[in-house]
């Protein structure tokens, strides 16, 4: 389990550090940026990506494929986010 975990920190602390340099840049864009968080119809997509995904990667490589069903569903989250915001 450690490459998967290691793999989807690295990822999440990139993730985290891109954030903090465009807050850097322009102060409020990191409210904009994780606003994915407040809008019903991401999280909901996001639940539904974790629970699908949850369940494969169970199926598949336990522990592991739950690391990264998260982190996808993470990712869905924002993209269907950004996608309504635009």
């Amino acid at each position: 389990m450690a490459p998967a975990l290691l793999t989807a920190t690295v990822i999440i602390a990139a993730w985290i550090v891109r954030t903090a340099a465009g807050e850097l840049r322009r102060p409020g864009s990191a409210r904009a940026e994780w606003d994915a968080l407040r809008d019903p119809r991401a999280v909901q997509a996001g639940v539904l990506t974790a629970g699908l995904l949850g369940l494969l990667g169970w199926l598949h490589a336990r522990a592991e494929g739950l690391v990264w069903a998260l982190l996808t569903a993470t990712l869905v989250t924002y993209a269907v986010s950004r996608v309504r915001s635009s």
